[in-house]
């Protein structure tokens, strides 16, 4: 994959390569067509460095390097890494705006503009991917939205081989178990939300990503437990799919041996087991009762897809073996494993990459808790 080594904010030789006005004819170019533009003049930025800038020859408009940085439209672009970096060490956004001596509400926004960037990134590797080969694990990581009484789980799929995380899908549901008369009477005063088909629908979506990656002519290979709405989605998906179901079986009381079908159990779903731990250790919203947990089912996506980056791009496989390789490298999507700095090196225009239609309505955060008084969307002209 063709990515900065460093931010772009520092490289000498700059030539733009589209126009970043999204109305301009110029802003999707082919390959092996070039810029048409003049220099047109500079400016002082960040540490008085100069910053050149451009006029598009086509809709005769300008525009500066800093366009086609992470940090562009920042009063401290130094900030970004060091929250990106702080989000994936478990920390929340009122520890880390304490931390960075700035405000909660600045961590809370850069956040969001932090997980945008990680979703394209996301869609940006698989655009690059080369077809998919190995198997791949499915299961739904369980969290919540606003609070208790609105449940949401997440359809993740990660490489068998790679421990790559491929997908990540929203499937908001219904609340399960057992309910005091009390919390079923706040629960039937809270509006109604949609559940977007809930688990069947989410691994719908998965399964339809998977099949874009897959050669034409040979079926993708997908190992799930025994949930039943998986089974039932898979007898009405039109796709050539290879599948393995692993049940769980029934456990023991807490320290007794497992039995040989939980452990072949756990030998079968152990990448996507491990990235469920990883995601619960490492994000302060998915701890058990945490009081940081997202209120809005966009900010859990974009929280995670923050996370899909740092596990894809920045945390090694294995902390314990020697070998310094990431799931990234093992897909021959990057050389060596990237810092946050090299996951910020270029800003990712979402109408330039090939997104999912869950995904595209994710980044523009169309998807609505009813239960809140507003739900900002994503709509600004000149951000990302």
């Amino acid at each position: 994959m063709d990515w900065p080594s460093g931010p772009l904010e520092f490289q000498r030789r700059f030539v733009p390569r589209f126009c970043p006005w999204r109305g301009c004819p110029q802003h999707r170019l082919g390959p092996g067509v070039r810029l048409r533009y003049r220099l047109h003049g500079r400016y002082r930025g960040h540490a008085a460095r100069p910053v050149p800038r451009y006029r598009c020859l086509a809709c005769r408009r300008t525009f500066s390097k800093q366009s086609f940085a992470c940090s562009y439209y920042l009063k401290r672009p130094a900030l970004l890494p060091r929250i990106a970096a702080g989000l994936s060490a478990g920390s929340a956004h009122r520890q880390l705006a304490r931390s960075l001596a700035c405000a909660p509400s600045t961590v809370t926004r850069l956040s969001a503009r932090l997980g945008r960037h990680a979703l394209l990134l996301q869609a940006h590797a698989l655009a690059h991917c080369a077809d998919l080969s190995e198997p791949a694990v499915i299961d739904h990581f369980e969290s919540f939205e606003f609070s208790q009484d609105f449940p949401c789980g997440v359809a993740t799929a990660v490489g068998v081989r790679s421990w790559f995380v491929y997908a990540l899908d929203p499937a908001p549901h219904a609340r399960a178990g057992r309910r005091s008369a009390r919390q079923q009477a706040r629960l039937d005063r809270r509006p109604a939300r949609d559940h977007h088909g809930g688990y069947a629908g989410s691994f719908r979506r998965v399964l339809d990503l998977l099949h874009s990656l897959a050669p034409a002519d040979q079926p993708i290979r997908i190992t799930t437990d025994g949930h039943e709405a998986y089974r039932r989605e898979l007898l009405r998906h039109p796709g050539r799919v290879e599948h393995c179901a692993v049940p769980n079986p029934k456990r023991g009381p807490q320290g007794a041996p497992r039995s040989s079908q939980a452990r072949f159990r756990d030998a079968a779903m152990f990448p996507n087991d491990m990235l469920h731990l990883l995601l619960r250790h490492s994000l302060a919203h998915h701890r058990r009762e945490t009081i940081a947990f997202a209120r809005r089912i966009n900010a859990l996506m974009e929280r995670l897809f923050l996370a899909t980056a740092w596990r894809n791009f920045v945390k090694l496989a294995s902390e314990r073996k020697p070998l310094p390789i990431t799931p990234a490298m093992r897909l021959k999507l990057a050389d060596r494993p990237w810092s946050w700095s090299r996951v910020l090196a270029r800003r990712l225009f979402h109408d330039r990459e090939r997104l999912p239609a869950v995904w595209a309505q994710l980044y523009r955060r169309e998807w609505l808790t009813p239960v809140l008084p507003a739900n900002s969307r994503h709509d600004l002209a000149r951000a990302f």
